[in-house]
């Protein structure tokens, strides 16, 4: 709509509509299942509630199809490149008869896109280099998006009839950030007619494959599923194997094999006798190691760690004692600051942070030092009324381009803490960009750094900085990194959490909610944590309230 020149303010509604639907924790098709008022949602009017209805009840949106039938639907995936807004999309279709990413990649490399005005040389690297993103992203989609795919179809499975258990293995199992496709255990009693259900499903959009113990299919969503019914004999091994990841097996294969051993998805065998794999605490006994959690097994270490007997004790959802990361409806959030902290209490928080936008981010609705100071005022008034939960004031304050923060220290130094962003130059060379973010560190308002890298999975690469650097800085002055929960984000990532733990840097794990349902993205960010080796310890809002405050003055 908006590379057509639709009415900016229809675009708007369906932008804010679609921000709702990403944000929230469930599927709205459940919500449909249930004849749930669909309106009450943040942006979902009456109009919008109708279409989300129709996407449901027939899996097409017929204002879509209008629109494509005159634009070029590849176009859209344009507007995912680092210097291509609407206007320069609509350019690139018009005068150069680009329709596809394809067609553009031979546009750059032919050096044509330089015959228009405002392209040049630096506009066409970035977008060769986005464009090289966008493959590499492929068909993988973040941790809500599988989930919301594997949920109903493991329920679905669940509930025929012989089925045993029913377990989601891969790169799904441990907890990656991003997931190709979802590979899928069952153990079911003779006779059970698994597959016959399974290809039936109602999101099955072709049958690949389909054979008495394995099947492939292709969901409407495009998302490819394996389906494997194995014996309970050999359930453990099984899920051992298709957990993987491939250099953790071989790992453990080759440590079998020093033992005599070998393992397979079929067991553990000795010779011809099987010994092990009914579970994977067998598989991992008969090598002489520990139970290694999923989230460990990249072959980074796990295995030598295991036979050592120094794996970490890694932080868990309940550990949790508080979120320092949240939006209400005075920036970009949906909710209170009282809804929101009632929510937070139900989870058995003892604390949340409020920390709406400051000014800079206009289009948040960011608050100036004048609004910060009557939601500081607004949380005394709360917190005096609210029992079982302490509401802490905070800010995500903008660095700004030369290093200083959005808002004057006088104003800052009211808070309990804040949480200092990058929102806008994510092109500055990466010395520039780490020397940004180095000042603002040295104010000693600063206490933590949100989303440290900007990224924005499957949409926008992480901006080139010196992790390191900056984690060395922060360990000297006392600031902390955080691990967004964001499904889109989960920024830390797991190997920028490893890194934290070898600097010594503590981190904030925040949901960065924008409504109080939000606040349940906490757990993605957790396993982001586990899946970068930290522990309890490690973690900032594992504390409790009084040992929490004694960390953030500077």
């Amino acid at each position: 709509m908006e590379i057509g020149e639709a009415n900016p303010f229809r675009v708007r509604a369906y932008r804010n509509a679609a921000r709702t639907v990403r944000a929230y924790p469930h599927r709205l098709a459940d919500l449909v299942a249930r004849d749930e008022d669909l309106s009450a949602l943040p942006f979902i009017g009456e109009s919008l509630a109708l279409k989300i209805h129709g996407i449901v009840e027939t899996g097409s949106l017929p204002a879509l199809e209008e629109v494509r039938r005159r634009t070029p639907a590849a176009l859209a995936t344009l507007m995912r490149l680092p210097g291509l807004g609407p206007k320069r999309v609509r350019a690139l279709h018009r005068r150069l008869k680009i329709r596809s990413l394809a067609d553009l990649e031979r546009a750059v490399r032919q050096g044509r896109l330089r015959t228009l005005p405002g392209f040049g040389a630096k506009t066409e690297a970035k977008i060769l280099a986005g464009i090289e993103q966008v493959a590499q992203a492929g068909r993988r989609v973040n941790r809500l998006q599988a989930e919301q795919m594997a949920a109903p179809l493991v329920a679905f499975l669940e509930g025929i009839r012989g089925v045993g258990t029913v377990t989601v293995a891969g790169s799904y199992r441990r907890c990656r950030d991003t997931v190709g496709d979802l590979d899928i255990l069952v153990t079911a009693r003779r006779g059970a007619d698994v597959m016959e259900h399974f290809v039936a499903y109602e999101q099955v959009a072709e049958v690949m494959s389909s054979g008495s113990t394995r099947a492939t299919v292709r969901l409407r969503s495009g998302m490819h599923v394996d389906l494997r019914v194995v014996p309970a004999v050999s359930h453990g091994a099984a899920l051992h194997y298709f957990t993987g990841s491939k250099e953790h097996n071989i790992a453990v294969r080759t440590l079998g094999a020093k033992h005599g051993l070998k393992i397979n998805e079929y067991g553990v065998f000795r010779g011809d006798a099987r010994i092990a794999g009914r579970t994977e605490q067998e598989v991992f006994d008969a090598v002489g190691l520990p139970w290694i959690p999923p989230e460990l097994r990249e072959n980074r270490g796990e295995v030598e760690a295991a036979q050592e007997g120094t794996l970490p004790r890694l932080v868990e959802l309940g550990d949790i004692r508080g979120d320092l990361h949240c939006h209400t409806r005075a920036s970009d959030g949906h909710d209170t600051i009282r809804a929101m902290a009632e929510a937070a209490r139900a989870r058995g928080y003892e604390y949340l942070a409020i920390s709406d936008h400051s000014k800079h981010v206009t289009i948040a609705h960011g608050l100036d030092a004048k609004r910060l100071a009557a939601q500081i005022a607004e949380i005394d008034r709360i917190n005096e009324s609210l029992d079982g939960i302490v509401v802490l004031k905070a800010c995500e304050v903008d660095i700004l381009e030369n290093g200083r923060l959005d808002l004057p220290d006088r104003v800052l130094e009211q808070l309990d803490l804040t949480v200092c962003a990058v929102h806008y130059g994510f092109s500055l060379p990466r010395q520039r960009q780490t020397e940004r973010i180095l000042r603002a560190m040295d104010n000693r308002c600063f206490n933590i750094l949100a989303h440290p890298t900007g990224r924005l999975i499957n949409e926008r690469p992480p901006y080139d900085v010196d992790l390191e650097r900056l984690m060395t800085a922060a360990a000297e002055r006392g600031c902390m990194l955080e691990v967004d929960s964001q499904p889109q984000r989960l920024d830390l990532t797991d190997a920028g959490c490893r890194l934290a733990r070898e600097l010594g840097v503590t981190v904030a794990i925040d949901s960065d909610a924008h409504s109080a349902a939000a606040l349940e993205f906490m757990r993605f960010g957790v396993e982001q944590a586990r899946r970068g080796w930290l522990g309890p310890e490690h973690v900032l809002n594992t504390r409790s309230l009084d040992e929490l405050r004694a960390c953030l003055p500077r």
